[in-house]
């Protein structure tokens, strides 16, 4: 049984491709509209007619999710054809689903085989990779990477907080690469797992095989590069690798919790290097955004979800790697009793949450803790009196944090950190902000920090 949703307009024949061209004008040009264009890669195209096209789904959220934007959709057609057609979607429990039938004997490996030996786990894609003004350029950027190998941007450098989907994206770009030609070579690994693989070459004596993995490769992607700081043969290893890796024609992508200029203890020679290609800062998930990937999210799993309850959940849960594992609990309580997410199911999930979640309260320690962490100072030389500006930023970041986050007087604060009176604080604070509004960089600078404090607690 299906639900029919049609708006009708004057015809227009429109083909596949020009669809397909349609969808990338929503993440390109001055109106960009990135949460839609991410919806819609999530419905099948069933048909494009004369009179019509025509889009498929089996999820009721995604189906609601669009019916509410078909008027936009159409404008969107209108101003990019410069004709009108009519836009009709499906909603369809039945919606076939295209299966390749393996054959009874093959010595081709299977995809799961290929991804498994390049480190990847095969579930992410461009596909299901939700996008928004936070992190659009990122996702072109690797786009461009996947169809230009070692031509866009090499290396690609993707730096963000935990859960912004820098690893999503440097997996889609592995995953399309080998889809389009299996015997690419391609690794994806770990920081610290490139530090280990080394130190048990060295500890066998067969550097050769290790370097024989890394170095002759189409695409080399290190996840959380900055582990290998401060570990200078990793780093002596790490530079030949580049330089073999690049200069063999393949593609490096990094990914990172801070930008190559920051990472503390990195070699100039690699910091030059990280910094060659395009960096790009991938911004924590948007409202819209969070509710994007619930959907897409539901829909993977075969779970109904309804678009407002979607907007409820996104609400509640700021972090994109925790949505998943709140979609699935909620859904837990529904299982067993033939029962829906519901408003009622949400609901009860969050009150019961609250109340058997601890409550994590920061501290003025925790605080110090975090940003001489980040500056790579200790706490001594934030209380103490030298007024050298590698001191001064970070002790006036600290007065910062200490009022937005725990609301300490300006007198406990200047007890804490040492200074003379509560005015030193006061005009620390005051500096902060007016730095906050003029300086981008330094805004995000802090807003890492902040995101740090709140993960660690």
């Amino acid at each position: 049984m299906s639900l029919l949703f049609v708006h009708k307009l004057s015809t227009y024949t429109m083909s596949e491709a020009e669809w397909n061209q349609f969808l990338l004008s929503l993440i390109e040009g001055a109106d960009k509209n990135p949460v839609l264009f991410s919806i819609l890669k999530q419905v099948s195209l069933l048909s494009v007619s004369e009179r019509s096209v025509v889009l498929s789904t089996d999820s009721q959220g995604f189906f609601i999710f669009i019916q509410k934007r078909v008027p936009e959709i159409e404008e969107r057609l209108s101003l990019f054809t410069k004709k009108t057609l009519s836009i009709e979607v499906v909603v369809s429990t039945t919606q076939e689903k295209k299966m390749k039938e393996a054959p009874l004997l093959s010595f081709e490996p299977s995809q799961e085989d290929v991804y498994r030996k390049a480190g990847l786990n095969g579930k992410y894609s461009f596909d299901n990779f939700a996008v928004s003004g936070s992190n659009q350029v990122a996702y072109a950027a690797a786009q461009a990477v996947a169809d230009n190998l070692s031509k866009a941007y090499n290396p690609l450098f993707l730096y963000g907080g935990v859960g912004v989907g820098k690893t999503h994206l440097a997996q889609a770009v592995a995953s399309k690469i080998l889809g389009d030609d299996p015997q690419k070579r391609v690794v994806f690994s770990p920081g610290e797992q490139f530090t280990n693989e080394l130190i048990e070459s060295i500890r066998e004596k067969n550097t050769a095989k290790f370097r024989k993995r890394y170095r002759h490769l189409n695409l080399l992607i290190v996840d959380d590069i900055q582990f290998i700081a401060g570990k200078n043969t990793v780093q002596e290893e790490f530079f030949h690798t580049f330089n073999a890796v690049v200069s063999g024609g393949g593609q490096i992508i990094f990914t990172s919790d801070r930008p190559p200029q920051d990472i503390k203890n990195l070699e100039d020679r690699l910091r030059s290097r990280f910094a060659g290609g395009l960096t790009v800062d991938v911004q924590p998930p948007d409202f819209e955004l969070r509710t994007a990937i619930l959907l897409i999210k539901a829909k993977e799993k075969g779970i109904e979800l309804g678009i407002d309850l979607a907007r409820i959940i996104a609400e509640q849960v700021s972090d994109s790697r925790s949505l998943e594992g709140t979609l699935l609990s909620i859904y837990a309580r529904t299982l067993g009793r033939e029962e829906k997410i519901t408003l009622t199911v949400v609901e009860s999930f969050f009150h019961t949450e609250s109340e058997v979640r601890p409550k994590i309260r920061i501290t003025p320690h925790e605080i110090l803790n975090v940003v001489c962490s980040y500056y790579n100072i200790k706490q001594s030389q934030l209380k103490s009196p030298i007024r050298s500006e590698s001191l001064s930023l970070p002790r006036q970041v600290t007065m910062f944090l200490l009022r937005r986050e725990l609301n300490m007087k300006h007198q406990e604060i200047a007890d804490l950190l040492k200074r003379r009176d509560h005015t030193t604080i006061m005009h620390g604070v005051e500096k902060i902000n007016k730095m906050l509004v003029k300086d981008d960089f330094f805004k995000k600078e802090v807003d890492r920090i902040i995101q740090t404090l709140h993960l660690s607690t």
